[in-house]
């Protein structure tokens, strides 16, 4: 959510950022309900004072209690019809709100959809074996690794089952992950994986996110496309402890989580190659990085680098090659403010594609959910949000089966997995 006063005076950096979000919203229409509700707010206030005083005169003018009480009555009246005014205008308001996006930082690239999105840099070489590669089904299937026809039958398209070396392989990668930004700091949490609308609301993934949300039947609750959603909204209505900034300092104290979990999306509208095999799956497992920082933006900046780091060195130790991208606006969220893509190679689609990716929020999210802290100087802010992909499986998957396979279809296992793999060099065979 953005603070009103924000848009009332920038409001034409407000409508560049609805154009090039791409976003359905009238904000001329929000400025002119904002002075709507402004003045009837101020009117209803007014007609309660006056109310009130004439309610008073009631009990102490005895004289005249006849006359206060016709008075009272004739301003109630007149009170419950501004009130039912007040209320339209404040569901408009609401909703319009609801849709104003988060400024793109001024280093964002503007652009349509994810073809104008930026390299910044590439990492790791590209090799090309002399022999005939073999994509990611083949290899799993090959290697036992995977169950597509048994899980389809019992979870419909774009199920699968990671099945022995496979389950392992998964498990080995999620933990490596976890332990490497567990070594930084970052505490672990296992998050609620069902949430009330109010969670995916605060977070910033309703509006506009519906569609790829899994709605249970019972009621207004979703299974949760990341573990954010939990982790985030578990600090709503809260006043954050440990999360300052000494004032006239560099330094400055945040709050870091590791968020583990199942995670459901329905990636509605996906199509062609994106449904075959482990690309684009209803159900996958993630390890996610989340940040509570102080109300600054050069701290953000400082945060989101950190978060982006950490998941370079993860995709550099399982030996990827992979770029970094800048996302822009036009494949950015509501609420984003800066993104960044990691991308890593995956032969079959002779392609970098997206295996994590790192969003700074500012503090959209905290205004949503209610999530402040006191500066040094006992003032309340609303806190600072950011999050990054740590690991997201099975896609990164398909970069280490197509990357490190050999000519027999076995597969190289990196250094920093053997230790989860009984110390095993190969899979397969």
């Amino acid at each position: 959510m953005i603070d009103i006063e924000q848009i009332r005076t920038n409001p034409d950096a407000f409508k560049r950022a609805i154009a090039t979000k791409r976003i359905k919203l009238d904000l001329d229409r929000l400025l002119q309900v904002d002075e709507e509700r402004r003045a009837l707010t101020k009117e209803v206030n007014q007609l309660r004072e006056q109310r009130n005083r004439v309610t008073d005169l009631v009990t102490t003018d005895g004289q005249n209690r006849a006359d206060h009480i016709a008075r009272s009555k004739e301003i109630g009246a007149a009170l419950v019809l501004k009130e039912i005014e007040l209320k339209a205008v404040d569901i408009e308001y609401a909703a319009l709100m609801a849709h104003v996006p988060g400024l793109p930082a001024a280093s964002v690239p503007e652009g349509v959809d994810d073809n104008d999105n930026v390299e910044l840099y590439r990492v790791g070489e590209v090799v090309l074996p002399e022999f005939n590669q073999r994509d990611h089904i083949e290899l799993a299937l090959l290697n036992k690794m995977v169950d597509f026809e048994g899980a389809r039958f019992a979870a419909g398209s774009r199920a699968y089952g990671l099945m022995g070396d496979g389950a392992l392989l998964e498990l080995a990668v999620l933990r490596f992950a976890l332990d490497h930004v567990l070594a930084k700091g970052f505490t672990a949490v296992l998050p609620p994986l069902i949430v009330n609308e109010a969670a995916m609301f605060g977070t910033g993934y309703f509006p506009m996110g519906e569609d790829n949300a899994y709605q249970l039947e019972e009621g207004k609750r979703f299974l949760t496309g990341t573990s954010e959603v939990g982790i985030v909204a578990m600090q709503a209505n809260r006043m954050l402890e440990g999360l300052t900034r000494e004032a006239g300092e560099d330094a400055y104290k945040a709050l870091r989580f590791a968020g583990i979990s199942a995670c459901f999306r329905r990636e509605a509208g996906a199509a062609g190659r994106d449904t075959k095999g482990l690309y684009r799956v209803h159900q996958f497992q993630k390890v996610e990085q989340v940040v509570f920082c102080p109300n600054d933006k050069d701290v953000s900046e400082q945060e989101h680098m950190r978060l982006l780091k950490n998941s370079e060195e993860i995709v550099q130790a399982l030996e990827l090659p992979y770029r970094v991208v800048a996302v822009c606006t036009g494949d950015m969220g509501l609420g984003q403010v800066r993104k960044h893509d990691i991308e890593t190679w995956m032969p079959s689609r002779n392609a970098y594609c997206e295996t994590h990716s790192c969003s700074t929020f500012h503090d959209f999210q905290a205004r949503r959910l209610g999530i402040r802290y006191l500066d040094a100087e006992g003032k309340k802010l609303y806190a600072h949000t950011l999050n990054n992909t740590a690991i997201a499986s099975p896609r990164i998957l398909i970069a280490l089966l197509e990357n490190h396979q050999n000519k027999d279809g076995t597969i190289y296992v990196p250094k920093v997995l053997r230790p989860y793999l009984g110390g095993r060099e190969v899979l397969g065979g």
